[in-house]
């Protein structure tokens, strides 16, 4: 694709972005894209087939912007407890904007059964932060900031704590107060003896 194709596409999936945060994933349809785009159909189908596809994209794009954000926010001497905070506060800020959030869409994506087999990027991105988090709590025994004797279970757990924040945030609605305790408990739950 041309630099001018490039710059289309990239503007379909962010408005596109913009329209499933709003609607959730299944409610979108393609003339939801169209109108949101002012594009023609044809123009929309040059590019993505459907909105399974087009979503994809979203994801793919939401994950790219959130490692620049975050390795932006990151710097030499910054230290293990000082990136995970970090991380933490990203998914806090998250967490009390949901309306500014494309977690219902991605749960009901996941959850469409229509769609034929695919890629599982909601596992892999589970994985891959699972990964990171484990790495820095290593670093981070290392060097005395915390005291793990599972780190791969404890990135686990953090994760797994964050998903049900992201669940409950989004059916029940979730206080700041929740949300930091949550934290809290996480990061205390590291802390090496001093």
């Amino acid at each position: 694709m041309n630099g001018k194709s490039e710059q289309k596409k990239k503007f379909i999936i962010e408005t596109a972005r913009t329209v499933f945060m709003e609607k959730g994933f299944i409610k979108v349809t393609m003339k939801d894209i169209v109108e949101a785009c002012g594009i023609s159909r044809g123009g929309l189908y040059l590019y993505f087939q459907n909105t399974g596809e087009l979503f994809e994209e979203v994801l793919k794009m939401e994950q790219e912007d959130t490692d620049d954000v975050f390795g932006e926010s990151i710097r030499e001497e910054t230290t293990p407890s000082d990136i995970l905070a970090l991380f933490l506060n990203e998914q806090k800020k998250e967490l009390l904007n949901m309306n500014q959030s494309l977690n219902k869409a991605v749960y009901e994506y996941f959850f469409d059964t229509t769609i034929p087999a695919r890629e599982n990027l909601l596992k892999k991105q589970f994985d891959a932060a699972v990964y990171v988090i484990e790495k820095l709590i290593q670093e981070g025994a290392q060097n005395g900031e915390f005291y793990c004797e599972d780190p791969r279970g404890a990135a686990r757990n953090i994760m797994y704590v964050l998903e049900g924040l992201k669940v409950a945030a989004q059916t029940r609605g979730i206080s700041e107060a929740a949300v930091d305790r949550e934290i809290l408990y996480v990061m205390q739950g590291l802390a090496a003896d001093e």
